[in-house]
């Protein structure tokens, strides 16, 4: 005996249609030489279809994004209307690919050149070196050394007043004022 949990309901097949229907129908009805915005297609699907998901909005927005991007639709100055089928396709950004010339039946193609610089030319006169381990320049290790600890006795003299420098630059010392006409 199978038993249904009460929180889900089994849901009944949804007698809306698919956004992208929806869309396309409603561009179509309101057929304005312009286009149609996101709200009055948002009207008339809200008119038309009673029972929408309330995410309406958003899936809405989403299905118009969707088809924009993938031609479906076209949008000129915040309308949304259906692509001319007589206008040339839009272009992207940037330069367009060379267009690629097929080679000859039976050509080799070379392997692809390796990245980075090549290597300089061997001398066939010069004599033959151990081969070095590989390291990074110089001997010295990369980046900024390391602080030394300071250790008590330093080579500078201890400032008189025991006092240890505060931070920053130190204050100008202004010249005293010497009253005018004693």
């Amino acid at each position: 005996m199978a038993t249904e949990e009460p929180n889900n309901p089994p849901q009944p097949p949804s007698s809306i249609p698919q956004y992208s229907e929806m869309i396309m129908a409603a561009i179509e009805a309101l057929n304005d030489k312009s286009g149609s915005n996101k709200s009055s297609i948002s009207k008339y699907i809200e008119s038309t279809y009673g029972d929408l998901p309330a995410a309406h909005s958003t899936l809405l927005a989403h299905h118009l994004n969707k088809m924009k991007q993938s031609g479906d639709l076209v949008m000129v100055k915040n309308n949304y209307m259906k692509p001319d089928p007589n206008a040339p396709p839009r272009r992207g950004r940037g330069r367009p690919p060379k267009p690629k010339v097929p080679l000859p039946p039976g050509t080799v193609l070379a392997p692809p050149r390796p990245r980075g610089r090549p290597p300089k030319p061997r001398d066939p006169f010069a004599p033959v070196s151990p081969p070095k381990k590989a390291s990074s320049g110089s001997g010295k290790p990369r980046g900024r050394p390391p602080k030394k600890p300071k250790v008590g006795t330093s080579s500078a003299p201890a400032p008189a007043t025991g006092a240890p420098r505060p931070r920053g630059r130190p204050p100008k010392v202004k010249p005293a004022v010497v009253p005018v006409g004693c």
